[in-house]
């Protein structure tokens, strides 16, 4: 009967682990994409020189 508790016990603390890392792993995952969300939209927000953009080039 004790072998079946501690068993059982064992089992539930390695699911416990299992389910902590994939949430790690899915919290880094998040981070690392909106980092790099950020990254690419900063060139966006900048401000264009002056004189840029107020002309269309057509033989470009």
């Amino acid at each position: 009967m004790d072998t079946d508790l501690a068993s059982s016990l064992t089992a539930a603390r390695s699911a416990q682990t299992h389910q902590s890392v994939q949430i790690a792993i899915v919290k880094k995952q998040h981070d690392m994409q909106t980092q790099l969300l950020d990254m690419l939209l900063q060139p966006a927000q900048a401000v264009l020189p002056p004189g840029q953009g107020t002309q269309i080039d057509k033989s470009a």
